[in-house]
């Protein structure tokens, strides 16, 4: 019995150290865009900008702390897309134990691809997914009314948003990750082709703003990166399976 709570508190450890060195990369990363923090408020208020009818065109605030706050949120979300490479690797480390010596050298491969996973999903949203959706719900029911959007209520939809939708974007990299583990395999993904796009118009729903055209630039990517996963798995899982084989026989 006690081997076993060993693993598991040995675990819980190596769970909580890498979660304080995810904590300070990301840490590091706030500081360094709080210098920078009206640069990137600048660039998260351009998707909502055309659309604001204020006479600074800006968004507006009716609390004393809510700028000071504002810059806080705009500061940490801009630590969390700086430091992705940074926290990607702390997961690769925590994960990595558990696999076979050969599967370790993919460290350089499973960060570099999360983040330009990550990053892309924050690109797509910010460029295709909020112009669309701003100018689609913004100007729904005619001009006579004029949106008076907080700085609050903007910074707290953008900022979830963006990161879900990076999170979202990992999809292939976690599934092929559960291939090379032997936990899923290409004919499970298959298999399981329908309930996984009912979870994904599902997820779509929940994540994006409440109208058909975000849910549907949203699925679209899913449903592309579930493929590509498919794909990846039926690859990579084979691989480790041929290898399993070749090492029973020898």
């Amino acid at each position: 019995m006690t081997a076993p709570d060993e693993s598991l508190v040995g675990h819980l450890t190596e769970l909580r150290t890498r979660l304080m060195w995810a904590f300070f990369c990301v840490a590091l990363g706030v500081i360094i865009c709080w210098i920078y923090s009206d640069f990137i408020f600048d660039l998260i208020r351009q998707p909502i900008a055309p659309f604001l009818k204020t006479e600074t065109g800006g968004l507006v605030y009716t609390g004393v702390m809510d700028k000071f706050m504002a810059h806080i949120k705009v500061s940490v979300l801009g630590g969390i897309i700086l430091t992705c490479p940074l926290w990607l690797f702390q997961l690769w480390k925590f994960i990595s134990p558990g696999l076979y010596q050969k599967e370790k050298k993919f460290g350089l491969i499973f960060v570099l691809s999360g983040t330009i996973l990550f990053l892309a999903g924050v690109a797509f949203v910010y460029y295709v997914v909020y112009p669309m959706a701003f100018h689609f719900l913004l100007n729904f029911g005619g001009e006579v009314d004029q949106a008076m959007i907080t700085i609050g209520e903007y910074l707290s939809f953008f900022t979830t948003t963006t990161i879900v939708f990076g999170l979202t974007f990992e999809l292939p990299l976690i599934l092929t990750l559960l291939g090379v583990a032997g936990i899923i395999d290409k004919e499970f993904l298959v298999s399981k082709r329908r309930y996984a796009i009912v979870i994904m118009a599902t997820m779509s729903a929940i994540i994006t703003p409440p109208d058909v055209v975000s849910m549907f630039l949203l699925m679209v990517p899913l449903t592309i990166l579930y493929e590509s996963s498919v794909v990846l798995v039926g690859i990579f899982g084979q691989k480790k399976e041929d290898e399993e084989f070749n090492l029973r026989q020898s």
